[in-house]
């Protein structure tokens, strides 16, 4: 895996195999202790009219060196209308 960029991608297509949710982005990338990725995924869990009150989740996802998906969580949910605290 060449750099952050790889990682984002590869962790949002591995997560996308395993949810049935819509991916909205990636938020976060940072280096695992084990030279992985970590990459925290934003989903849409349950659209809602008005869209300001669809509920959004935070996922985060562990890559391996080779870029294979190690494990996966959901770390937050929110409001999309939801200020940060």
């Amino acid at each position: 895996m060449r750099g952050a960029q790889d990682a984002a991608e590869c962790a949002a297509e591995s997560l996308s195999g395993l949810i049935r949710h819509r991916l909205e982005g990636v938020s976060a990338v940072r280096r695992g202790e084990d030279h992985g990725w970590i990459v925290n995924v934003d989903v849409l869990e349950l659209a809602r009219i008005p869209d300001t009150t669809s509920l959004l989740a935070v996922y985060e996802v562990e890559l391996d060196a080779t870029g294979e998906l190690t494990q996966y969580r959901r770390i937050a949910r929110y409001r999309r209308g939801a200020q940060d605290q």
